[in-house]
C-alpha cells in the first residue's frame, strides 16, 4: 500500500493509508499513515454500520490535512466494539509473517529497515 501511495503522490495527488499494522504502512513508505486499531479484514467498522464507517473515512481524511512529516503515523480514535477474540475476523492461526516473527524476532528489525528476508530465513 505504501508503494503505491509514493506512485500516487508523485503523480501530484495527496494520499492517507488506513492500517491496521501502522508501523509496517510507515516502513513501507507510506506519506500519511491513519492508524486504527480494528481487526484485520474491517478497516472502516463493522458491515452495515454506515454512520461508524463515515467517521473512520471522514478522520482517515482529515489526516491528510494534520499529518505534517513525511511517514508519519496518526492514530484514529475509534475502538473496536467487541474483544478481538469475539469478533470472528480474527483469523484462526496467524499470518506467515506473523509466525516467522514469532521464532525469530530478530527479523523485525531487517524487515521494518526494508530488508525483507527471503523464504529461506524460515
Amino acid at each position: 500500500m505504501g508503494l503505491a501511495a509514493l506512485v500516487i503522490e508523485a503523480a501530484g495527488i495527496a494520499t492517507v493509508s488506513l492500517s491496521m499494522v501502522p508501523d509496517f504502512t510507515a516502513a513501507a513508505g507510506a506519506p500519511r499513515v491513519a492508524a486504527i486499531e480494528y481487526p484485520c479484514g474491517v478497516p472502516l467498522g463493522m458491515p452495515g454500520d454506515r454512520a461508524g464507517q463515515m467517521a473512520v473515512l471522514r478522520a482517515a481524511l482529515d489526516v491528510l490535512r494534520t499529518a505534517t512529516r513525511p511517514g508519519q503515523v496518526v492514530d484514529l480514535p475509534f475502538v473496536w466494539p467487541d474483544p478481538p477474540r469475539a469478533s470472528r475476523f480474527e483469523p484462526p492461526e496467524p499470518p506467515p509473517i506473523a509466525q516467522l516473527l514469532k521464532r525469530q524476532p530478530w527479523l523485525l528489525r531487517r524487515l521494518l529497515s526494508g530488508d525483507i528476508p527471503s523464504h529461506d530465513a524460515a
